[in-house]
């Protein structure tokens, strides 16, 4: 992928005295009262700004927030929580512009934050007249929001066509590499583990990857839908009795060019659902009919683990197992262990997946984590990412 970079503007002093434009991703979760309950996008979105700040550009900076109606700001839409955030992160003020459409006040060396960009109307539709106006607003245009990347928006499509320059921001450019490593140029064995309740969800993902990787493993209710394809009973486990013949076709595709999907030789499985529930461990062909498989056993944890130790590139989306439940967990937990002891490059997305690296503290263990969620799956899918290819065509 070519694209430019902020990095290089900044090495070739071009922002010195520009203005700078910056989409970040500051989407976070509130509490009731409007206080941020987690900031990490907000600290995410630090090196950007203040690469452009010490470079000598004034900088203005915006993002959605929530679910705001078009053309009808409301109290609950406000960015100010962040512009306080922000201020403290960076050491100075960081003031939060309304109506900032048709002209904006900053100078070289001041932040200002843009309020939430959805509240323009012709955001979402990706209007060119709200496109220009913003693009006018900018000498240099920076997408630096990967979780928004695979919608062609104002703000993220838009004023990339019609701004003088247009770059990727850091962390932008950081997922774009890692995601390229692991997919386009993979060191092999490629591995990817890729879980979750439903394979209608995730078909088109495993379809992509199918045709690329080496091994790819399946949890969860996806795995049980690969149990029955491979005729073996899963007695009332979560399926989806309707899509066993895709997951046949992809055993099949994998098979005809030496890959696989491994197929669970012994799971965990209880009477009930619930955080109390008794875990009895069996061999696949012991599955009763009452019987809920909850998670991968630990034979089949060990194999898997092995084909992680051995692999070149690990892509990781999912938990293989209900792992919230602590007795059946173990499946996770053992691949997400031998993934963070691997050598391979390993890359891990959605908010699971997220979910079950912090718990099992291998944060620092991880080559890249992707904060991107719909946009890490779409990549994964194999489709173009509209933010990114606006970005590609103002390369040339």
């Amino acid at each position: 992928m070519k694209f430019n970079r902020l990095s290089a503007l900044i090495a070739q002093n071009q922002l010195q005295g520009k203005r700078v434009f910056i989409r970040a991703d500051l989407n976070v979760p509130q509490n009731s009262d409007g206080s941020i309950s987690e900031d990490t996008r907000v600290r995410a979105s630090v090196p950007a700004i203040r690469q452009a700040l010490d470079a000598g550009a004034a900088v203005m900076v915006t993002s959605h927030l929530g679910r705001p109606t078009e053309g009808s700001f409301q109290p609950q839409d406000t960015l100010a929580p962040i512009a306080e955030r922000l201020s403290a992160l960076l050491g100075q003020p960081v003031k939060l512009l309304q109506n900032w459409v048709d002209g904006v006040d900053v100078a070289p060396g001041q932040v200002v934050l843009l309020e939430n960009c959805r509240v323009n109307k012709g955001e979402k539709k990706n209007d060119d007249g709200l496109a220009q106006k913003m693009a006018k607003l900018c000498d240099i245009y920076v997408n630096d929001a990967f979780g928004t990347s695979h919608r062609a928006e104002a703000t993220t499509y838009g004023i990339a066509k019609f701004a003088p320059v247009a770059c990727a921001g850091p962390l932008l450019a950081a997922e774009l590499d890692a995601l390229g490593k692991a997919l386009d140029k993979p060191a092999r064995p490629l591995v990817a583990i890729v879980a979750g309740s439903k394979v209608s969800s995730k078909l088109t993902i495993l379809k992509a990857l199918a045709d690329k990787v080496d091994n790819l493993i399946v949890g969860g209710g996806i795995a049980n839908t690969f149990l029955l394809a491979a005729g073996f009973k899963i007695g009332k486990s979560l399926v989806e009795k309707d899509l066993v013949e895709e997951a046949k076709a992809i055993i099949a595709m994998m098979a005809q060019r030496g890959a696989s999907v491994p197929i669970p030789v012994d799971v965990v499985c209880s009477k009930e659902f619930s955080a109390a529930a008794t875990a009895t461990i069996k061999d696949v062909n012991d599955v009763e009919d009452d019987d809920m498989i909850l998670d991968i056993g630990p034979k089949t944890a060990a194999i898997l683990a092995n084909q992680i130790t051995q692999a070149g590139t690990v892509v990781w989306n999912g938990p293989v197992g209900v792992f919230e439940f602590d007795q059946f967990g173990e499946g996770t937990k053992t691949l997400a262990l031998a993934i963070a002891d691997s050598k391979a490059f390993s890359i891990a997305g959605g908010g699971d997946t997220l979910a079950a690296i912090a718990k099992y503290k291998i944060e620092d263990k991880i080559g890249y984590i992707s904060t991107g969620g719909g946009a890490f799956l779409e990549f994964l899918e194999g489709k173009t990412l509209p933010a990114v290819e606006i970005l590609e065509q103002r390369a040339g």
